[in-house]
């Protein structure tokens, strides 16, 4: 995508890798990823660049195009939120700004609204909430001695299956390729098990209260054929945390930006332009 450009700022002494579109002097809206990378974001970023956003999809350290490595004490919600806040520092956004966050990247930005006060509104795109998480493919890797024994290429052979099945769709071996390259380099693969391992309920559990509390305005954009994470729990979400609409996108799974970027891009921008 001709308008779409791959930038780096330090963090912690290692380079945050992030996608970005639109002028750099437009408003920023920041867009997480969980178990994947900046890639689930690539469909809509022309998108929301051309609605004069600047949307930044960051690649969360050791994950990604993202130096560093991660581990079972870096890789929790509430460390890859603080994280998360050095990177904006880095970048010099200092103002809060709309967050959208995909899968785990949801949780890191539900706790940015419920906790920090740097959220503007929140967006979430098939994004874990309350108990649905982690999912039984991540969580075997929460076993300290399933973790240690699984290879980098067992951890791009069960990424493979994952892409596949999350992107409800036919897909070629050289996008899957394109999905899975970052793991093939033992460090990503290693910071994606210490992911899978920091990977707890209880901390989107924790925040629906404060979240409840909150008169910000949300949106969740749900895939409605997601296998991992149910549209049932977007419902809950919507009926139960006030100021919430859902937008469901039928015929799409866990990652609806690759189903439909139009629809997709289209209610993100104008959620996110207010």
């Amino acid at each position: 995508m001709t308008g779409v450009r791959r930038g780096s700022v330090p963090v912690d002494g290692a380079a945050a890798s992030y996608l970005t579109a639109g002028d750099e002097q437009a408003p920023p809206v920041l867009l997480l990823h969980g178990t994947y990378w900046s890639r689930v974001w690539l469909p809509v970023l022309e998108r929301l660049g051309a609605d004069g956003l600047r949307p930044i999809a960051v690649d969360l350290p050791g994950l990604g195009r993202s130096e560093g490595e991660l581990t079972l004490e870096t890789a929790t919600v509430p460390a890859l939120t603080d994280w998360t806040e050095r990177f904006l520092a880095a970048l010099g956004v200092e103002e809060p700004l709309p967050v959208g966050g995909h899968d785990i990247g949801g949780a890191i930005a539900q706790r940015l609204l419920a906790v920090s006060g740097r959220v503007t509104r929140l967006a979430l795109v098939n994004s874990v909430t309350y108990d649905s998480w982690p999912v039984p493919g991540v969580a075997r890797f929460r076993d300290p001695g399933v973790a240690a024994k699984t290879t980098t290429d067992e951890v791009v052979a069960a990424r493979r299956g994952a892409i596949a099945a999350a992107l409800a769709r036919p897909a070629d071996e050289a996008e899957i390729d394109e999905y899975v390259d970052p793991w093939t380099d033992p460090r990503v693969s290693r910071s994606w098990l210490a992911l899978a391992g920091a990977a707890d309920a209880r901390y989107t559990l924790e925040l629906v209260p404060l979240l409840a509390a909150s008169a910000h305005r949300k949106l969740l954009v749900w895939g409605e054929d997601d296998t991992f994470q149910l549209v049932s729990y977007a419902e809950r979400f919507a009926a139960e945390i006030p100021a919430t609409t859902l937008v469901r996108i039928p015929n799409a799974g866990h990652i609806p930006t690759e189903n439909d970027p139009d629809q997709v891009g289209a209610v993100l921008g104008e959620f996110f332009a207010g």
